[in-house]
């Protein structure tokens, strides 16, 4: 299957922005880049865009690597079908939606775990400047000291997000198309195989139990790009499209 061209170039772009990770140096690239939540300090407005285009870094080097060439690989599997299908202007927002969507849903969790935090140690008397030095210090607040680090100092990359709303687009109008994981080599039709995988993370997003994923993916940014792509498919096949164009 030949490349379309938006994929090419958003594939690109992701491979840009890894050599730069790897040759400026993952510090500086992830303060600028990645995205950090929002009370952080390190935390940029550009941040919800360029986050988007990174992948892994730092001292799991090999993970990185395999982080980015999956994406890749499903980018080019997916988006290739949908883009001929849509056009490349609308597969484009589909993309960029589908990441939109993803951040808010998995900041507006971290903002969900959070605020029981701050509001525990407001009613201990300590002011809205202190909180976070206290949660850093971690004398006392113990027992939530390792959750707040979870949330304050993670960094979020990666263009799973944006995938996941392909993936959607993708399932809504093939959804008897056969698909596989790799590990688990069954086919089983996209209407049922992608509904899976978002309840799957939607599962270790609230549990933090892993299937298939490293424990530090942000499951709730997968399940959020995931259904911004259903809602923008569902708009769309129900407003603009006729039906036969999508088979």
């Amino acid at each position: 299957m030949r490349i379309s061209e938006t994929v090419k170039h958003l594939i690109i772009i992701n491979v840009l922005m890894f050599i730069g990770t790897l040759f400026i140096g993952n510090g500086v690239f992830y303060d600028w880049f990645a995205l950090y939540f929002p009370k952080n300090e390190a935390f940029k407005p550009w941040q919800i865009i360029t986050h988007m285009f990174m992948h892994g870094g730092g001292y799991l080097q090999h993970l990185s690597v395999t982080h980015l060439l999956f994406n890749m690989f499903a980018l080019w599997m997916f988006g290739t079908p949908v883009e001929n299908a849509l056009g490349s202007k609308r597969f484009l927002f589909i993309y960029i939606s589908a990441g939109l969507g993803a951040v808010a849903l998995q900041l507006g969790y971290y903002y969900f775990r959070y605020i029981p935090m701050e509001q525990e140690a407001m009613a201990l008397g300590f002011t809205q400047d202190q909180i976070i030095e206290v949660f850093k210090e971690g004398k006392a607040f113990r027992a939530i000291g390792q959750e707040f680090n979870e949330i304050y100092f993670a960094s979020m990359v990666g263009a799973s997000g944006c995938i996941m709303g392909v993936l959607a687009a993708f399932g809504m109008m093939n959804p008897n198309a056969e698909l596989m994981m790799i590990f688990l080599p069954i086919p089983i039709k996209a209407k049922y195989f992608i509904p899976g995988i978002i309840i799957l993370d939607l599962i270790s997003g609230i549990t933090g139990q892993s299937f298939f994923s490293p424990s530090n993916t942000a499951y709730m940014a997968h399940v959020g790009g995931a259904i911004t792509g259903f809602i923008i498919m569902w708009y769309w096949k129900k407003n603009q499209f006729n039906q036969n164009r999508w088979y």
